[in-house]
């Protein structure tokens, strides 16, 4: 099946729409209950729900531009290529980690990005990966920082490679 076939039958099937920060995506769980955070240690105020999930597909054209939340967001694979995520965290230590499903060749089926650490990804071979993000306390967009590349060069020019690989204007 043609690259450009699967991944339009896949964005159609599970009804995705483009991610502001890369791919495509879609809210597949939303707690019910929700949580009053007057102040968490990630800075988070207000009402949330305790938990959401997403698809995430990104594909061999696209990437996931270097982002934040306030939340911890767990990353699992499910279908494609393996995924390379990078996280630079609060210390500025860089690190690389594969998502995908061959264990046995060092990749993971799931990781968790702390909160407050940036974070990008991008297919490592082939056309696409399907994951899915699972964030708690739930993901709201006021706990969501886009980078600009500029200012994070700023903050951590030992990476500046990556950063400027990984992120948008």
């Amino acid at each position: 099946m043609a690259r450009s076939n699967t991944i339009e039958k896949l964005t159609k099937k599970l009804n995705l729409i483009p991610h502001p920060e890369g791919g495509f995506y879609r809210e597949t769980y939303r707690s019910s209950e929700k949580i009053h955070l007057n102040q968490s240690n990630n800075g988070i105020q207000g009402t949330r729900n305790q938990s959401t999930g997403i698809y995430f597909l990104l594909t061999s054209s696209s990437f996931s531009a270097f982002h934040r939340i306030k939340q911890d967001e767990m990353w699992h694979f499910y279908y494609g290529s393996p995924l390379c995520l990078h996280t630079i965290d609060t210390t500025g230590k860089h690190s690389k980690i594969i998502i995908g499903n061959n264990i046995l060749q060092d990749q993971t089926p799931q990781f968790v990005v702390p909160a407050g650490t940036w974070f990008a990804a991008h297919v490592l071979e082939g056309d696409f990966s399907l994951v899915g993000c699972t964030v708690s306390p739930g993901f709201d967009f006021k706990d969501f920082e886009l980078s600009k590349r500029e200012t994070l060069i700023s903050l951590f020019p030992e990476h500046r490679n990556i950063i400027a690989k990984l992120s948008r204007e």
